[in-house]
C-alpha cells in the first residue's frame, strides 16, 4: 500500500458497513480491537501504523448509542495520539441529532454537546447521512458532509416498478425532502398532518393532505423508531383510497416492539439503509435493507483525492 493509501477502520457500531466500504475502495479494513471490561469501560487499540496517514473511521452511534458514541471519541483520540495526519469520522447515523434545539426549559442541546466532543477529541472532518436537522452542520467548526440516501433509496423504489406512485411526507417537517423524492421519481406528493404531544416516540396522524385514491403510496422519512407513525399513516392512506402503501426510511432505528407493528401493518415493504446494523433484534420480513456503502465509499474516495463531494448530492 502506498503511503497515501486510504486507511479505513470500523468501530463496533459498523463492522459490516466498514467491510463493504473497504471492499468498494479495494482496500482491507484496518486492524484494531475493542475490549469491554466488567464495569462497562471500553478500551480501544489500533493494531497497525497510522503515522502520517489519513484515516477514515466508520462508526454509527446506535444500539447501544452511548457506548458507541464514547467508543467513537476514544477512536478519534487514539488515531490522533498515534500521529495520524487527519481523522475523518464517517458517522452514517448520528443518534443525538434529534436533540438539535432548546425547545423547552432546562434541557440540553444534545447534538451540540456531541459535536463539541467530536471536535475536542480531534476529528478533522465528519461525513454523515441524512442528519435529522441540517443546521447541525453549523454545530461543528470542522467540515461536515451531510449526504443524502435519496439516490440510493430512490433507485431501489424505481426497481420495484410500482404503478401510479405518489410520495407521502409523514408530516409537514419533512415536506422539503419529500418533494425531492417526488422530483427524483417524477411523481406527485401528499402530506400527513401529524401531532406529537410528548417525548414518548408516538404521534397521531390527523389527516392526509392530497389525493391518494387508487395510488401506490410511498411514505418517506429520515428515521423511524417504533414505526408507529408509519403504521398509522399507512392506515390513513388506505382509508383515503390508496391501493397499496410502501415506505422508504434512511435510518431504521427499530425499537424491540417495532417488528410486530410492522408485521401486522398495512405496509407492503419498508426500505431502509444499512446505516444501523447493531439492531436489538431481528427485523421484520417486510423490511428490505439497501446498502449505502457505495455512496459513503465514493465520498471517502473523493475526499481523499481532494475532489468535489457535491456531485454526490441530488439536484
Amino acid at each position: 500500500m502506498s503511503p497515501d493509501g486510504i486507511l479505513v477502520f470500523g468501530g463496533s457500531g459498523s463492522p459490516k458497513l466498514a467491510q463493504n466500504i473497504a471492499s468498494y475502495l479495494g482496500v482491507e479494513v484496518g486492524k484494531s480491537e475493542v475490549l469491554r471490561f466488567s464495569e462497562g469501560n471500553l478500551f480501544v487499540r489500533i493494531q497497525e501504523n497510522v503515522r502520517g496517514r489519513r484515516v477514515y473511521l466508520i462508526q454509527s452511534t446506535a444500539f447501544p448509542a452511548n457506548d458507541n458514541f464514547v467508543e467513537l471519541l476514544f477512536w478519534i483520540d487514539a488515531f490522533k495520539r498515534a500521529s495520524a495526519e487527519t481523522v475523518t469520522v464517517v458517522m452514517p447515523y448520528f443518534s443525538y441529532a434529534k436533540g438539535d434545539k432548546k425547545d423547552e426549559p432546562r434541557v440540553a442541546i444534545r447534538a451540540r454537546v456531541c459535536a463539541d466532543a467530536i471536535e475536542v477529541a480531534g476529528a478533522d472532518r465528519v461525513v454523515t447521512l441524512d442528519l435529522h436537522a441540517p443546521q447541525i452542520q453549523g454545530f461543528f467548526k470542522v467540515p461536515v458532509d451531510d449526504l443524502y440516501a435519496l439516490p440510493v433509496l430512490g433507485k431501489a423504489i424505481q426497481s420495484k416498478k410500482l404503478s401510479n406512485l405518489i410520495v407521502v411526507s409523514p408530516d409537514t417537517g419533512f415536506v422539503k425532502q419529500a418533494r425531492k423524492y417526488a422530483s427524483f421519481l417524477k411523481v406527485s406528493m401528499a402530506v400527513g398532518d401529524k401531532e406529537r404531544a410528548a417525548h414518548d416516540e408516538t404521534a397521531e396522524v390527523l389527516q392526509i393532505i392530497g389525493d391518494v385514491k387508487d395510488k401506490t403510496a410511498i411514505v418517506v422519512d429520515d428515521f423511524t423508531i417504533s414505526a408507529g407513525t408509519l403504521v398509522e399513516i399507512a392506515e390513513k392512506l388506505m382509508e383515503n383510497g390508496a391501493k397499496a402503501v410502501y415506505a422508504a426510511v434512511t435510518h431504521g432505528v427499530f425499537s424491540p416492539n417495532a417488528k410486530d407493528k410492522i408485521d401486522n401493518s398495512l405496509i407492503e415493504k419498508l426500505l431502509v439503509t444499512d446505516s444501523i446494523e447493531t439492531q436489538p433484534g431481528p427485523l421484520s420480513e417486510k423490511v428490505e435493507v439497501v446498502s449505502v456503502a457505495p455512496l459513503l465509499a465514493e465520498a471517502i474516495r473523493r475526499i481523499h483525492n481532494r475532489e468535489s463531494v457535491s456531485v454526490l448530492f441530488p439536484e
